[in-house]
């Protein structure tokens, strides 16, 4: 396979292109095996929060933001609060690894919308965390409808001397599934962020709910079958969970609406991934938030039960990830 980038001559190819990870004895192409294969050592992803804001609640885009979002239930670098980016690293590496344990680190600016701000505000955010010794690159999560030409001239600048992938809330392909989450953009906006960061060499990963009301199996496999024709880097998988204080805990609480079961979730998660790639790195297989915050489902607190689900599910299939991916190109 060539080493060249078709949508950019300077940008190497994914090294998960030609991947290697069901000869390894796994069902799916597991975030950990991605990171060992390129970076030779166990690597994790370290969230912090540059303090930027969401324009789906300073009003820009909407108020409220979405149904399901609590920002500090997100993300512990929101809950800690600490000054400074060099901090939040310096206090992530001791709770990850207490017992100073070697190994590196991907800063992952996750809370709120993190290319939503002026371009100088970024630089000085994403460069701070790459003079560690221990961050070997970054993810950067955010919004489709937020990344202006001088954003993505800037994340092409930074891509080019570091690992970057930059992460995109798109939840789902259905329009009317965003408008119940008060998502404030359109499906549309997720497929033509992705094509202008991806032809700027960039990697590209998309965010999934699995569950939303309204959805059948049929519908969440539609999402997959879409994501299974882009050139992505991953897919992060979420189970629909309420969190406190958020629209969507009054609907759970007031019966409105049902949250998935375990065995719901294992059985579309592995529906999911068996139309995707086996080049599509996938970064979880479900959601959850701390339990002073979660009000439901209790199971997703467990990952590495729904992982072993998710692995039985495969085995009792006789299937894994990329089974049912049918090659459009």
């Amino acid at each position: 396979m060539s080493s060249i980038n078709k949508y950019n001559p300077l940008c190497t190819a994914d090294p998960h292109s030609d991947t290697d990870w069901d000869t390894a004895g796994l069902l799916y192409h597991a975030l950990n095996f991605f990171f060992q294969r390129k970076f030779g050592v166990k690597v994790r992803k370290l969230s912090l929060d540059a303090g930027f804001l969401c324009p789906n609640r300073d009003g820009t885009s909407g108020q409220g933001g979405c149904i399901f979002c609590d920002p500090e239930s997100f993300s512990p670098s929101r809950r800690l609060k600490l000054p400074s980016l060099t901090a939040q690293i310096e206090e992530g590496i001791r709770h990850l690894s207490p017992r100073k344990e070697p190994g590196k680190y991907l800063a992952y600016f996750q809370p709120a919308t993190n290319t939503y701000a002026p371009t100088e505000r970024l630089r000085q955010a994403y460069e701070e965390p790459l003079a560690h010794p221990r961050i070997v690159g970054l993810a950067i999560g955010t919004r489709p409808d937020c990344v202006s030409k001088p954003v993505l001239d800037l994340l092409e600048e930074i891509s080019r001397k570091t690992f970057l992938v930059v992460e995109y809330g798109l939840q789902s392909i259905h329009d009317r599934s965003l408008r119940w989450m008060n998502r404030g953009h359109r499906a549309a906006a997720f497929f033509d962020a992705f094509d202008r960061t991806r032809r700027r060499g960039i990697h590209v990963g998309a965010h999934v709910i699995l569950g939303l009301p309204g959805e059948s199996p049929e519908d969440m496999i539609a999402t997959a079958r879409e994501l299974a024709g882009l050139e992505l880097h991953s897919v992060k998988l979420h189970n629909l969970y309420a969190v406190k204080n958020t629209p969507l805990a009054e609907m759970v609480e007031n019966g409105e609406i049902s949250l998935p079961t375990f065995d719901e979730h294992v059985r579309r998660a592995a529906d999911f991934l068996e139309h995707l790639p086996p080049r599509v790195v996938i970064d979880r297989l479900s959601g959850d938030a701390p339990p002073q915050y979660l009000v439901g489902p209790a199971w997703c607190r467990d990952k590495t039960a729904v992982r072993r689900a998710v692995e039985a599910e495969f085995r009792k299939r006789g299937t894994k990830q990329g089974s049912r991916f049918e090659n459009r190109v």
